[in-house]
Order: C-alpha cells, then structure tokens, then sequence
C-alpha cells in the first residue's frame, strides 16, 4: 500500500501537470466565481454515500469511465431513454444491469441547482465524483480540470462497441485505450480501478471454469457461488480484489502476479505481454500506481469534452433540457 507521504507528493506533482494541461478548454478553478462551494457540496455529498455504502465509490468511479469512453467526457451515460424514441446507453451490453450511481449524481445535481442554476455540468459532477470516490477508499487525490457541458445525444452503439470487456485481451485493451488517446501506460493504472469493486458471475463465469492462466484454488473457490450451467446465478458477486475490494491500494496488481485476476482483462495484463513489467512495477510501488492512476485520470477526463456553446448545461442529468 501507498505510504501518505506518497500521495501527497504524488498531490503536488498532479497539481503542476493539470495546470500545465489547462487551457481555454478546461482549467481547475472554472467554478470559482459562479459556483465556489460546488467542489465542497460534490465531496461532502459523495462522502456520505461511500459512508453508507463503501461499494458505491466504485460505481461511481466506473460510471465516469463509462461515461468518457462513449462520445467523450459528456455525462451521455447518465441519459435515460424516452417514450418518443430516445435511447440512451444504460441499456447497452456493457452498462445494462450493473453501472450504478445513478441516485448519488442525481442528488448532487439537486443541491447544485438550488445553490447555483444551470451552472455545473453533469460531465463535470462525475469527473470530480470519482476523483473523491478514491480519495474516500484511501486513494491518491489529483486536480480534477472543469469546464465540461453535457451532451444531448448518446449512443448506446458506441457503448457496445468502444468499452472494453471482460473477455478482452491484451491487444484489444491496448486498442481500446490507444483509440481515446491514453497510453499503455494510462491503460494498466486504469485498470488498477479494479482494486475496489465487485463483478458478475456471468463476467467470469468462463475463466473459472476454462482459462487456464489462473490460480486453481481461486478459480475453486469461486465456482460454489457461480455455477457453470448457463445463466446459473449470473447476478452472484465476486470481489476484482480479494484481498482488499474496499481499500484503493496496490492489491489488485499483486493478485495478478499469483494469476487471481478475477476476469480474463485483468490477467490479460500479467499473461506474458508487453504489460508485464508494469503490473510487477505496480505491485511493490504502491507510491508509483497511484500517481500513474491519478495521471491517467486527469488523461481520460480530458477526451472530447463539449466547451463553449457545444452541448448544454443540463437542470436533470437523465434528460436533456
């Protein structure tokens, strides 16, 4: 695990890196005349929920992933669909069933509109969502850039086709990720995300009965909860950390080295490939994965965010005004 000096130098550093990267697009006191205690009210308000439930710090991480992974950093993944046609991207594949959040962003939305009206952006709510959502599970902190505006369109297509799934290899992760501009790098600290949360059986239902890259007591222990028949308890939860699925630490990568990655994607980083060295990297530098993931963080944010007059300010996050 991450000592605290680490973090706080790895503070000081990310707070250089985003000034540098802010431009007339995104910068990090955006909010600082029209909204002064909106960062406030988004910390507090996710504060208490991970206090109530420690497993939404990943939800609501998860949810700014899949937010900018689709048509950019524009809060799209929060739209519902509509009675006259719309359809958002809740229900696509890799959403429908298991991004939740939803509730937690729509009562910071509230405040923030009592407080401050068609100023703070959805896009912006998740960004800094989940930057505190680390931060409460233990992780590193970095200065989340603002200045986003909401989507009015979203595609549940894109959803199918551009986020990575838990059957992906190392090329297609590499792919993905090198399609939104992000690193090799950037891919392995983001996937250490998975050092907090839960998966479906039906995710890795076929590594613990077929895969041979994994550790045979750990595929064993699993497959009481998620049995082989099809369909057989899909909604059983199983933690991506074992040792700590509540803690934002180094863990997960330690668990790769024992071949414990709980899906195929994760072990496909520690599987012989050019991703190796990294993961083991990660594994006895805490200190180094949660710079490197608060890097990538402040990296993936920055992927296509409407500015300016494109897109809107939206007063209900799952409807356009």
């Amino acid at each position: 695990m991450a000592s605290k000096h680490g973090w706080i130098a790895c503070v000081l550093f990310l707070v250089a890196a985003a000034a540098a990267k802010a431009n007339a697009q995104l910068s990090e006191d955006y909010y600082d005349a029209s909204c002064p205690a909106a960062l406030l009210t988004i910390r507090a308000a996710v504060a208490t929920a991970v206090l109530l439930n420690r497993r939404m710090g990943a939800s609501l991480l998860r949810l700014h992933f899949h937010d900018c992974f689709v048509q950019g950093c524009d809060a799209s993944v929060l739209l519902d669909d509509t009675d006259d046609g719309f359809t958002g991207e809740k229900g696509a594949g890799p959403n429908a069933g298991s991004l939740l959040g939803f509730e937690v962003i729509d009562r910071i939305k509230m405040l923030l509109e009592l407080m401050c009206p068609r100023t703070v952006s959805c896009a912006d709510i998740l960004a800094v969502a989940a930057r505190d959502s680390v931060v409460s599970l233990g992780g590193p902190s970095w200065t989340v850039l603002l200045g986003r505006r909401d989507a009015t369109t979203a595609s549940a297509s894109l959803a199918n086709s551009d986020l990575p799934g838990p059957t992906s290899n190392l090329n297609n992760l590499l792919s993905a990720f090198s399609k939104k501009g992000l690193s090799s790098t950037d891919m392995v600290a983001l996937s250490g995300a998975h050092t907090i949360g839960r998966a479906q059986c039906k995710n890795y239902q076929d590594r613990i009965y077929n895969d041979t890259d994994i550790d045979g007591p750990f595929a064993a222990s699993l497959r009481a909860d998620c049995p082989q028949a099809a369909g057989g308890n899909d909604g059983s939860l199983a933690p991506l950390d074992v040792s700590s699925p509540d803690a934002f630490d180094n863990s997960y990568f330690s668990g790769l080295l024992y071949r414990q990655g709980l899906l195929h994607s994760d072990q496909a980083l520690y599987d012989g490939g050019s991703t190796d060295e990294l993961v083991k990297s990660y594994a006895s530098d805490g200190d180094r994965f949660g710079c490197d993931f608060a890097a990538a963080m402040v990296n993936m944010g920055n992927i296509s965010p409407l500015t300016g007059a494109d897109g809107e300010i939206r007063v209900n996050c799952r409807a356009v005004n």
